[in-house]
């Protein structure tokens, strides 16, 4: 029994994201000029990869003002997403603009709604991401608050999986996700972790408050440093054999578990 997201079969060799699709050609610009002058643009620029014998080149420093991740690699991973000659520098890029987490808290507070956030810690299945998103546009999630480093890329795929749910939520991109607990525990949002590694269960949960719920990583469940951080952990109850849920499944338990609550107000 579980909120966080676990590969359905046996966990080795298999992984959700050795399986990922290629990107779309759309979803990807390469060549040190061409990726430069999408940062120049300010197009939300997922993640850039970066042949690690390149050094010191003038696309790391603009990737580190814009705050976008930057992984060096070895050639062979940059040749597997394309062939064609990249000078050693992919750029990744959303097909959404990011936005901001405090302008979105102050705009939900100022038409006096109740806030309902979504914190994915590390959710890196694309169709996943698309599933839950598409589900937390339909019970009224007002943002998804997403990690810097280690989330799903938002490319087409992810569109698609959404249903179109992606042009109309909000989604955030926190570099430190643990900051963002605390923040949205001064903004009066009590934060829920939903996790398999305790006995209280869901429904004990008030959620008709100011409420914000992490869902945990494919691999290994939220962080134990966000479990602490938490002001509440819920599990799922199990009646069956199997002891977890996919984290798109469970998602959608969790937010209309949200929404019974605060329509029997």
């Amino acid at each position: 029994m579980s909120f966080e997201q676990k590969s359905e079969g046996p966990k080795k060799p298999f992984k959700y994201f050795n399986h990922a699709p290629r990107p779309d050609n759309k979803d990807i610009v390469f060549g040190v000029q061409s990726v430069l002058e999408t940062l120049r643009s300010g197009k939300e620029i997922d993640k850039i990869l970066v042949q690690r014998e390149l050094g010191s080149i003038e696309v790391l420093e603009f990737a580190r003002l814009r705050g976008i991740p930057v992984q060096k690699v070895p050639t062979e991973k940059l040749d597997r997403v394309t062939r064609k000659n990249h000078q050693g520098v992919i750029a990744f890029v959303s097909a959404i603009n990011y936005a901001k987490l405090d302008n979105v808290v102050a705009g939900i507070y100022e038409k006096g709604e109740t806030p309902l956030l979504l914190i994915l810690d590390r959710v890196t299945d694309v169709r996943n991401f698309g599933a839950i998103a598409r589900t937390a546009e339909c019970t009224g999630v007002h943002a998804i608050v997403l990690p810097t480093k280690g989330a799903a890329q938002i490319n087409a795929d992810a569109m698609k999986t959404s249903s179109g749910a992606l042009n109309f939520l909000p989604v955030c991109r926190e570099e430190s996700l643990a900051q963002t607990v605390k923040y949205l525990q001064e903004s009066g949002i009590q934060v829920v972790g939903c996790t398999e590694k305790v006995s209280k269960n869901l429904y004990e949960v008030d959620m008709t408050i100011p409420t914000a719920i992490i869902m945990g990583s494919e691999e290994d469940g939220i962080s134990d440093e966000l479990l602490k951080a938490a002001d509440e952990l819920a599990s799922i109850p199990m009646a069956g054999r199997v002891g977890s849920l996919n984290v798109s499944v469970a998602n959608g338990v969790v937010l209309y578990e949200a929404v019974r609550q605060r329509l029997s107000l």
